[in-house]
């Protein structure tokens, strides 16, 4: 059995915590007019102190603005702007900014290596409840930017949310169909299995997930998914080590995008590379950086996305990253 771990180094930018959906859970949003957007100045200054910092990836997650509100277009351009920024100081962006129309999807492939949406659950009786007022989270429309982000050829990652009101049946069926989505279009590369943890932010009253459960619902997952797809966990929900290496052995192989915060569960920061190395080296496994794009979707990116791709690989390659 091959015991590679891998991770990305990466930094997130908030463009806004302003979202129009109000999921229940949700630790991240705010409301409308409560929170600045972040600025291009501001952004440059973070990236320029990052240069030294070893970080591959910048991933843009934003709060959503409606499709039909008047700033929609000034959401948007912010958000390409920002890419485009990352990508004049050499880093690679991913963005996870909700739904998207195909040509802003089209537009964003220009200025992304990969980009994500979290499926969540498919579904709909959450409609009803933890997603009552959240309108992008309509199961057909998360499987539609699936289904469109394969037919444009982006690299994508997306994901469960396990423990918002679901069955257990209900994660099997939103596998299979992540499963024959794959089988369509081949570009999905994780599928992230997010345990619900408890947060300071969110109105809803309920449990974690019960992280006990969760090597089993890995290792059902393996079985459903294709090969191609890599199973990703967060390791600060999973911060037991016991239960972090059961987990691994029972078939995740990716821990995400390690940076200082985590934005969506900002209760839980980031265990550091380091410290994960340490934990994972008791049980033989390695942890291995890694960049936001897999090398089989080079291809898919725009030449000077490629070089620029190419230019990171090698510098992961040179470097040491993590002290051993």
């Amino acid at each position: 059995m091959n015991k590679t771990v891998t991770y990305s180094p990466a930094y997130t930018l908030v463009p806004t915590y302003q979202c129009f959906n109000r999921c229940s859970y949700c630790n991240f949003r705010t409301d409308i007019g409560q929170s600045d957007w972040l600025s291009v100045k501001k952004v440059r200054e973070q990236l320029h102190q990052l240069k030294l910092k070893n970080v591959s990836e910048i991933l843009l997650l934003s709060g959503e603005v409606h499709p039909l509100a008047h700033n929609r277009q000034f959401w948007f351009e912010r958000i390409y702007r920002l890419c485009l920024l990352a990508l004049e100081l050499n880093f690679l962006p991913h963005t996870n900014a909700g739904i998207l129309s195909w040509q802003e999807m089209e537009q964003l492939k220009q200025v992304n290596v990969s980009m994500g949406l979290m499926l969540e659950q498919l579904t709909p009786k959450l409609l009803s409840t933890v997603h009552k007022y959240a309108p992008s989270k309509v199961p057909q429309l998360r499987l539609q930017q699936l289904e469109w982000a394969g037919k444009l050829k982006i690299p994508f990652t997306t994901g469960l949310l396990l423990g918002i009101g679901e069955t257990e049946s209900d994660w099997w069926d939103s596998l299979k169909a992540i499963a024959d989505i794959q089988q369509e279009w081949g570009h999905i590369q994780e599928v992230i299995l997010q345990p619900h943890s408890l947060g300071n932010q969110q109105v809803i009253s309920t449990t974690s997930f019960s992280l006990e459960r969760l090597p089993e619902v890995i290792a059902r997952s393996r079985e459903i998914l294709p090969d191609s797809i890599r199973i990703q966990i967060p390791p600060n929900l999973v911060v037991e080590p016991n239960l972090l290496l059961k987990c691994l052995d029972a078939g995740a192989r990716d821990l995400g995008g390690i940076s200082p915060k985590d934005e969506v569960n900002p209760d839980y920061p980031h265990l550091t590379a380091e410290y994960l190395q340490s934990v994972l080296e008791t049980a033989g496994w390695q942890l291995v950086p890694r960049l936001p794009v897999y090398p089989q979707y080079y291809s898919w990116l725009s030449p000077p996305l490629q070089k620029l791709v190419k230019a990171k690989e090698k510098a992961l390659r040179c470097n040491k990253l993590i002290n051993r």
